[in-house]
């Protein structure tokens, strides 16, 4: 089983294209990798009870979530053969249409990089704990509920 060092998984405000693309660009010179999923979490403007999701603010018990992103991240290099994986997520507000959620899993061959980034998703949203407020655009809000 190889295994990579954690990081800090929590980002201020929404995860910026441009560090996407960074991310992304860093890769290219290794060679051993064959293929990179890549799941994008985005803040839908979903009507609810006539009211339209303006942003959600996310809020979570930073040292437990850390540990739970941490545990996922060795379960899934245990059980899946990636070379490497990153995952990021917004803390703060979030607007409709910016990205919360950055998953990108690497591996020699694309059936494993796609199972396992299907799995890391899955998890997250799962064990985590990660709280949104969804903030409408009357200024009222309601806590979120993962599906």
């Amino acid at each position: 089983m190889k295994t990579k060092a954690s990081k800090r998984v929590f980002v201020e405000g929404p995860v910026s294209p441009e560090f996407i693309a960074q991310s992304i660009a860093r890769h290219q010179s290794k060679t051993t990798i064959g293929a990179h999923d890549i799941f994008l979490g985005q803040v839908r403007a979903d009507l609810i009870d006539g009211k339209t999701v303006a942003a959600i603010e996310y809020t979570a018990y930073e040292p437990m979530a850390e540990a739970k992103f941490a545990e996922i991240r060795e379960a899934t290099f245990g059980k899946f053969e990636i070379s490497c994986m990153h995952i990021y997520h917004s803390l703060g507000q979030v607007k409709a249409g910016e990205l919360c959620l950055f998953v990108f899993v690497s591996s020699p061959h694309r059936r494993v990089a796609f199972e396992a980034l299907q799995y890391v998703v899955e998890e997250i949203k799962k064990e985590v704990p990660v709280f949104g407020k969804e903030l409408f655009e009357d200024d009222s809000y309601q806590w979120k509920v993962n599906t």
